[in-house]
């Protein structure tokens, strides 16, 4: 995976820790770097702070997610919330807030690498519902014949609500079951709503009133077939 920060030291203490757990890493100071290195190589992760020398940070991750679905985990200043829902509006997967603690950075990430490699479920793996075709073998989903382009982490959001409908599901529990963060991790719900609202703009035929996946307020969402 590659680790995007200007400062060295955080740099080091970030690789110290994927070390550990046995990960290979890749570094870059700036965004200019980031982006050279992940047209040159594979990579599962990318660990990326916003506040970077040339291309910033939300930059890189635009650049980004307009050429695929690699994983992104932004690194942002404590009350930037500004910075972390428009990160997270340009396709992030998660962010974490500065000082972080390594070792949450590190759940972080096998969090995101497990979702990625998520196995086909045991059951049914296809669903066709208002317009939509499901198929969580190939992970892919077409509406009205047209195929859509979904992030990894928009695709599992989209599947454990569509496969059970009109269960409500609060926004701890699907950091839970989408995200996999067990409970006391310090995961802002935010990244729920976001991620959301972007699925919302992919399926729903008019966004500003979705009609499947449905707000139940003061309790979370459910999918409406």
């Amino acid at each position: 995976m590659l680790v995007v920060d200007d400062e060295e030291v955080v740099r080091d203490v970030i690789v110290r820790y994927l070390e550990r757990e046995g990960f290979d890493h890749l570094q870059a100071a700036d965004g200019d770097e980031a982006r050279r290195v992940i047209s040159d190589h594979q990579l599962d992760l990318v660990i990326l702070d916003v506040m970077l020398p040339g291309m910033n940070g939300l930059d890189v991750c635009r650049w980004i997610r307009a050429s695929g679905d690699l994983p992104v985990i932004l690194l942002t200043a404590r009350g930037e919330e500004t910075d972390r829902i428009i990160g997270l509006e340009l396709g992030a997967d998660d962010y974490v807030v500065k000082p972080f603690s390594p070792r949450e950075l590190v759940e972080r990430v096998k969090a995101i690498l497990r979702r990625a490699a998520r196995v086909t479920p045991s059951g049914p793996t296809q669903l066709d519902v208002a317009g939509l075709h499901i198929d969580a073998a190939t992970r892919e989903v077409v509406r009205d014949g047209e195929a859509l382009t979904l992030t990894a982490t928009e695709f599992e959001l989209l599947w454990c609500l569509a496969s059970h409908p009109r269960v409500v599901f609060s926004r701890q529990q699907l950091l839970s079951r989408v995200w996999g963060y067990e409970a006391g991790l310090d995961a802002g719900t935010s990244t729920v709503t976001v991620h959301v609202r972007r699925l919302r703009e992919k399926i729903e035929r008019d966004p500003s009133a979705p009609a499947l996946i449905t707000t139940v307020w003061g309790v979370g969402y459910r999918f409406e077939p």
